[in-house]
């Protein structure tokens, strides 16, 4: 799974997901009466063997219907199976053993979804098909099966990962149990029924249409699809590749709104596959690949042959902006993926999601690169990988790989160090043993578990293998094993070279554990073309670089630590930012912040960073030497003073390069621009907007804005939404604010919508924020947009404390919506802008006794750490930092 963990201007999508809902009072066995209830994975009791799905499904209502007729193995009599079902309401249970049936009772005995079936004597030992009929209420979030309303119609998806599946049938709800599903969808005549097999016949049956599919290939719960509706379809196939030689039937399922816009994703899509295919040399997996969209999904899951997406994420043209292109594809790449790693070959449990999503995350960008080089989507790859630094190098944490002992500890491993330090990592381990190598590791993996379940030792044995090298396994573990940043300290010796040794990075007053990895250590000279690498896995050792010129220390930008060097040696390398790699310049911007967050460089040196690599010509690498200098400035670190000193930086950074590249906010005004160059135009409008706060630049986005929401719908292209939106709400105000919302909710466009609420709840006004909070209601309002904008509130500083204070009497209500999947554990994000050592002790009060132990506690742990790192750091730092702004002019 792929989830957008931040909004973007074109995809402001919510973050959020629903806690898990109690279980209601009829079903549940009291605690006190099964001691011995599973809190994390089943034992193997029993082992089901296939699955057959009959369930009645009508968007239109409220509430779906099934029969599931599960087989399974017992492996000893008993009077009891524990299994997983969530709020299911349960008609009959019935087991049948060697042509004998055994009524049961159901009794949800946990809020995670697990469930005892009881019986009067016991079962016995073999084989045993268990039936059951039972009623369920759609879900209003992206969790389970749930339904949304778009324009006049009714829709329903289902979205199953980690443990939803319990919540849509009874189950053995874990990823080490693979088996085939046979489904039956009973639908509303008319409507479009989409599951993970070929459709097998339609037939119309007490006034319902009745689509039966192919059993699947053996699966896990976690990868069903059931998506029922009056979807539009735009149908095509993927030629046959050496690797398969029938072409491949390829879909677009979405809604009615988006039809004939689908043309973009069923081109890009057959690409992605044939790039895969050529990357695994294997077939795609499964006999067809559907690729749906839904509204509210805040990213895109894997459902073997029925992947589902954000709608913003597959409808576009050609000419949609660089941004959105590149999410399309990564995350296409990343999911089709998941066909092979994750969906083939399986973890046995969720400890090994990590490699699922790690491998995935990995090669979203690399294949997604392969599919459309001119993108430079490989780039974000590193970079996502270095802003998971800043919760890695937190003290409250986790490492990629750790147990997971119970379900409320699932959702937590679905976060940045997963994704993003995981990608880093994978990327690491592949350019230290070389592209084909890491690629015959992963062949030799995938060959050796197909259709089955594999675990992280299953992987790292690969590796070893086609790499020759046993050194690597250790190497690996001691990153995915291990919770931390490297810090590789670089010391200049008598004869030219340097002295390397290694700790764990820790930020101003943070003593941070003792720590060592195998360290990929790969440095270069400035002037020197060849690199020299050297498996670091002691406390330290030796360089001696040749060339001349600023050493490098992390050249490519591919290792996942972070270095710290002499005054002289960094202001030597912030002097030729600008002609690194940009994988180079990514590493130097992360490494000089943490340098700054740790009490070494200097505020200057910061600023001195972003003047050069503003002129980068890697639109990420350009982008990340500001970042610093914002987060100063958008911690209220730098003062009244040092504030315009930041904006007159910005002004004088970005107001030239936007005379050079023009500008012209009309629909399609810069569409035959490549790429890159749309981007840095993209980057350098949103900073003089919001970083200068450039008063030409903002009234002709506010009258762009005006003249699209009054009619003309080519004064503003979509790559200006987010930024005009905003605009023009500040000007407007409160009427400006119920204007818009109107037409965001009478709208689906898939980018409009989502982009216009998030303009208003991050208006920073405060009675807009009021109005939004306790006064608006529409029932057009879904549940996951509506806690888009209460984030959007909370998050934004001018309304943060408003909006923290609405947290502390609402708290217990938000934690209970259905805000979809993974909610629980981001709802303390919400929060994380803070940056006071105070605010974060307010935090631990409001939110530590709702979350102890439950999904969010350790998302809760690094928030707070968070926040009072910034409050010291600001302490002891923020006077020094607003003197060397507003020194600027």
């Amino acid at each position: 799974m792929r989830r957008l963990l931040c909004a973007s201007s074109l995809l402001s999508l919510v973050c959020a997901a629903p806690a898990l809902a109690a279980p209601s009072a009829a079903a549940a066995l009291p605690l006190a009466a099964a001691p011995d209830i599973p809190r994390g994975q089943l034992t193997d009791a029993v082992k089901p063997s296939a699955y057959r799905l009959d369930l009645t499904v009508d968007p239109n209502l409220e509430r779906f219907s099934g029969k599931v007729e599960i087989d399974a193995v017992l492996k000893a009599s008993s009077t009891f199976v524990d299994l997983h079902g969530r709020d299911l309401a349960m008609k009959r249970a019935v087991a049948t053993a060697a042509g004998k049936a055994y009524p049961g009772t159901w009794a949800q005995v946990d809020p995670t979804g697990v469930a005892r079936l009881t019986f009067a004597e016991p079962l016995p030992a073999g084989a045993v098909t268990f039936a059951f009929e039972y009623d369920a209420a759609f879900q209003s979030g992206p969790a389970g099966m749930f339904r949304v309303k778009v324009g006049d119609d009714w829709y329903s998806w289902t979205q199953l990962e980690s443990i939803d599946a319990r919540a849509v049938f009874p189950a053995f709800d874990e990823p080490g149990l693979k088996q085939p599903f046979t489904v039956t969808l009973r639908t509303r005549p008319g409507h479009v029924a989409v599951s993970n097999a070929p459709e097998v016949s339609t037939t119309l049956e007490g006034g319902f249409e009745v689509h039966r599919y192919a059993p699947t290939l053996p699966l896990p719960t976690y990868l069903v699809a059931m998506m029922v509706g009056p979807f539009v379809v735009d149908e095509g196939v993927v030629p046959p590749t050496p690797q398969r030689a029938k072409p491949l039937p390829l879909r677009i399922v979405t809604t009615k709104q988006n039809a004939g816009k689908t043309a973009f994703a069923l081109e890009g899509s057959k690409g992605i596959v044939q790039h895969l295919e050529a990357y695994f040399d294997q077939p795609f997996p499964y006999p067809k690949l559907d690729q749906i969209t839904t509204p509210i999904l805040p990213g895109a899951m894997e459902n073997a042959g029925a992947d589902l997406y954000a709608d913003p994420i597959l409808i576009m043209e050609e000419s949609a902006p660089t941004g959105q292109k590149r999410n399309f594809g990564m995350i296409v790449s990343h999911e089709l993926a998941h066909q092979w790693f994750g969906d083939l070959v399986t973890p046995a449990w969720w400890d090994d999601i990590w490699l699922n999503e790690s491998f995935a995350n990995w090669m979203g960008y690399r294949n997604g690169n392969e599919w459309r080089p001119d993108l430079n989507i490989g780039a974000g790859a590193l970079s996502e990988g270095f802003a998971a630094m800043h919760t890695d190098a937190l003290v409250a944490g986790r490492a990629i790989h750790q147990p997971i002992t119970t379900n409320a500890q699932i959702d937590e491993a679905f976060d940045t160090i997963t994704y993003g330090k995981g990608g880093h990592v994978v990327a690491m381990i592949a350019g230290y043993m070389g592209d084909s190598k890491f690629r015959d590791g992963v062949r030799r993996y995938m060959a050796a578990h197909t259709y089955g379940n594999a675990t992280s030792r299953d992987f790292f044995a690969a590796m070893a293998e086609a790499a020759g090298d046993p050194r690597i396994v250790p190497a690996m573990q001691s990153f995915t094993d291990q919770q931390g940043v490297p810090l590789v300290t670089f010391t200049p010796t008598k004869r030219g070279g340097y002295s390397v040794t290694q700790s764990r990075y820790a930020g101003l007053g943070v003593t941070a554990p003792d720590t060592r990895w195998g360290i990929p250590l790969c440095v270069r000279r400035l002037t020197a073309t060849i690199q020299q690498c050297q498996l670091l896995a002691d406390g330290g050792g030796a360089l001696t670089l040749p060339g001349k010129g600023a050493v490098v220390p992390n050249a490519g930008g591919t290792g996942y630590y972070r270095f710290e060097l002499p005054a002289k040696d960094w202001n030597a390398l912030i002097a030729k930012a600008s002609t690194l790699s940009g994988g180079e310049a990514l590493a130097l911007a992360d490494s000089l912040y943490a340098s700054f967050q740790a009490g070494r460089a200097k505020p200057e040196q910061l600023i001195a960073l972003a003047r050069q690599l503003a002129k980068h010509k890697d639109s990420y690498a350009s982008e990340a030497g500001v970042e610093a200098v914002q987060t100063l400035s958008g911690t209220g670190m730098l003062g009244d003073e040092g504030k315009a000193g930041f904006r007159r930086l910005m002004e004088s950074l970005y107001r030239p390069r936007l005379a050079a590249l023009g500008f012209d906010p009309r629909a399609g005004a810069h569409a035959k621009d490549d790429p890159e160059r749309s981007q840095k135009r993209e980057q350098v409008v949103y900073q003089l907007v919001d970083g200068a706060r450039d008063t030409a630049l903002r009234k002709q986005l506010g009258e762009a804005a005006a003249a699209y929401l009054g009619g003309d719908t080519q004064a503003l292209d979509p790559s200006w939404y987010s930024a005009a939106l905003g605009v023009w709400l500040e000007q407007g105000g409160m009427p400006a604010a119920k204007q818009l919302i109107e037409k965001a909710l009478a709208s689906q466009d898939p980018v409009f919508r989502p982009t216009a609420l998030e303009a208003i709840g991050r208006s920073g006004k405060a009675d807009v924020a009021r109005w939004v909070l306790d006064e608006f209601k529409d029932t057009r309002l879904r549940t996951s947009e509506r806690l888009g904008l209460v984030r959007g509130v909370v998050q934004t500083g001018g309304t943060r404390d408003m909006g923290f204070d609405w947290l502390k009497a609402n708290f217990d209500e938000l934690l209970a919506g259905g805000g979809g999947i993974f909610f629980a554990s981001r709802l303390p994000q919400m929060v994380g802008g803070y940056c006071s050592v105070e605010r974060a002790n307010d935090i631990a009060t409001l939110m530590g006794p709702k979350l102890a132990g439950k999904t969010g506690a350790l998302a809760l742990e690094r928030t707070i750490e968070r926040v009072r790192n910034c409050g010291a750091l600001k302490a002891a730092r923020g006077a020094e930092a607003a003197r060397a702004f507003a020194q600027l002019k």
